[in-house]
């Protein structure tokens, strides 16, 4: 379960997302188009400690980026190169928010999603009172399902080797994140809907 806050975030997750995507290698533009959010849905940290979601952007009539990003409190040691920026949070303070395919917990929830045949965590949002409402997510994702295997342990991310898909290597499986939706993929994968869209894999194992 994701607990969403009524807050507000500043800089907002859009406004890093535009000041960081033009950099990477794979941007195709346009350039000094804003972009928009097309879906987005989370994962749960069963630590409870960071958040992960996973976000579909697109500038005008470009095409549509896979960012996964997560969210601490602290900084992930280490993950300098990872890093977007820092946010205000006007509930939880200050948030680290990075590039996930740098961030083991979302390599280890990632597989876990491909190997169990996992879904999206269900969203709630909580008001000004504590309560907590269910809010559907924008677009759902679920991993192919691998009978009989079991997710390895992941702790530690290896090596990232940047591009499209980005490779991320860790201490115990080896994964591949879209970053254009719609670049192909080999191995068991993760799959997201969303409207208005086909089917259309995210990452594989």
């Amino acid at each position: 379960m994701a607990v969403v806050y009524r807050a507000e975030l500043h800089p907002s997750k859009l406004d890093l997302i535009n000041a960081w995507l033009p950099g990477r290698s794979w941007f195709q533009g346009p350039v000094g188009a804003p972009v928009d959010r097309v879906a987005a849905c989370r994962f749960d940290d069963p630590a409870g400690e960071v958040g992960v979601e996973i976000i579909l952007v697109r500038a005008t009539e470009g095409p549509v980026y896979h960012v996964p990003l997560t969210y601490r409190g602290a900084p992930l040691p280490g993950g300098e190169a990872y890093l977007l920026g820092t946010s205000e949070h006007s509930v939880l303070g200050t948030r680290w928010i990075y590039d996930a395919v740098g961030d083991p917990v979302y390599a280890a929830v990632l597989a876990a999603a491909i190997v169990s045949g996992g879904t999206e965590a269900e969203e709630y949002v909580e008001d000004e009172h504590g309560q907590q409402q269910r809010r559907e997510p924008s677009m759902t994702v679920r991993g192919r399902g691998l009978p009989g295997a079991v997710a390895a342990r992941i702790t530690v991310v290896r090596e990232v080797v940047d591009g499209d898909p980005a490779r991320v290597v860790t201490d115990g499986a080896e994964l591949h994140v879209v970053r254009v939706v719609g670049t192909p993929v080999e191995g068991a994968t993760l799959t997201a809907t969303w409207p208005g869209a086909t089917p259309t894999a995210l990452a594989s194992l």
